[in-house]
């Protein structure tokens, strides 16, 4: 029988700079998949907070902001555009500060729950590419594709440090490197969902590749995949 772009789930996940989201967006497109980035949802949550002034440790009034704010995307020629309650943050959800509190948002049991419920609900009818860092382990655990993208520290902060400074995003690169091996060990040691592979995720190094590279890498596996099954 043959297996089509709507009947499968493709899972991305990966730390940051690993270039997960990158990757994601490109094969949706490539495939003609819905493309849903799950962390800047977390990121959008932590804006939220921030412009109400709630904290990070306050889990009964960030419980209560994930069932106020909607979270939405839109394409355009550029991509996919973050909206949180109908106003564009795709920018504002990508500053250092913005990433820090959303690994603290992200660790709350009431924000991932409620988060984890909107993703699901997205992806119900399959045929979608899923990034973040528990899409194989907790959101898919089921999909039929996983994948796990990795690179070393100092790669990984250059290529955020680059994205930044084009977004003119004043950053001091060696504060930006301890930031994200500080959010390293804070995703990978949280005890609700740990960034971690999935036990069947496709490991990738992309450590000096180029998004060319990964790309193929990944839609190759698919495509294969889905051949043998015609």
């Amino acid at each position: 029988m043959s297996m089509k772009a709507s009947d499968y789930i493709v899972t991305i996940d990966g730390p940051v700079g690993s270039g997960k989201s990158t990757i994601g967006r490109l094969l949706a497109q490539q495939l003609g998949l819905t493309y849903l980035d799950t962390g800047a949802m977390y990121r959008a949550v932590a804006l939220a907070a921030q412009q109400r002034g709630i904290s990070p440790d306050d889990k009964q009034s960030l419980g209560k902001l994930c069932a106020e704010i909607n979270i939405s995307f839109q394409q355009d020629a550029n991509g996919q555009r973050t909206l949180l309650s109908g106003t564009d943050v795709t920018d504002q959800i990508r500053t250092p500060a913005i990433s820090m509190l959303a690994s603290q948002v992200s660790a709350l049991p009431q924000v991932r729950s409620a988060l984890v419920s909107m993703q699901r609900y997205i992806g119900r009818n399959g045929g979608i590419v899923v990034d973040g860092r528990d899409a194989g382990t907790v959101i898919f655990p089921h999909a039929r594709f996983k994948f796990y993208l990795d690179a070393s520290l100092e790669e990984r902060a250059q290529r955020r440090y680059k994205e930044l400074i084009a977004k003119k995003i004043e950053v001091d690169y060696n504060v930006l490197l301890s930031e994200i091996e500080k959010r390293d060990r804070d995703d990978s040691t949280r005890t609700i969902a740990p960034l971690k592979p999935a036990p069947d995720a496709v490991i990738i190094d992309t450590t000096g590749m180029t998004i060319e590279a990964v790309l193929k890498t990944i839609s190759e596996r698919i495509l294969c995949s889905t051949a043998s099954r015609s």
